[in-house]
């Protein structure tokens, strides 16, 4: 009898710690963005993995006026993205409520890419960079 009630503990106390180790990682590669506690201009939390998405790098393009979502044809302009977490899954993100981007992450860029796009807003040029 005794071996069973143990058995049984184990049984429950293994349940308990699965659920608590699912809900914790329930936001998946997004959790950074849960985690860091990311807000937008307005305020307003990022949030994460319900939220938020990444996109590749060949669905994103830099352009003079920011960064290009070729997926859905939307200009982020560079004032309005986040650098993006060192060691994401992917290197550009973006969150929305009801269908309306809230946050935009994408990495750092170079002195050298810093200074194209300067340079391009300059000029007037508009193309990809």
């Amino acid at each position: 009898m005794r071996a069973i009630c143990y058995g049984l503990a184990l049984l429950v106390a293994g349940a308990c710690l699965w659920i608590a180790l699912s809900v914790a990682h329930a936001h998946g590669p997004a959790e950074w963005i849960q985690r860091g506690g990311f807000k937008n201009a307005a305020g307003e939390l990022c949030c994460g993995e319900r939220d938020c998405f990444g996109l590749t790098d060949a669905d994103v393009k830099i352009t003079s006026a920011g960064y290009y979502v070729v997926s859905i044809k939307e200009t982020v302009p560079f004032s309005e993205a986040t650098p993006t977490w060192p060691g994401a899954e992917y290197s550009y993100w973006r969150c929305q409520w009801g269908g309306s981007r809230k946050c935009f992450f994408a990495p750092l860029t170079s002195g050298w890419m810093n200074a194209k796009i300067r340079f391009a807003q300059l000029v007037g040029y508009t193309g990809t960079l």
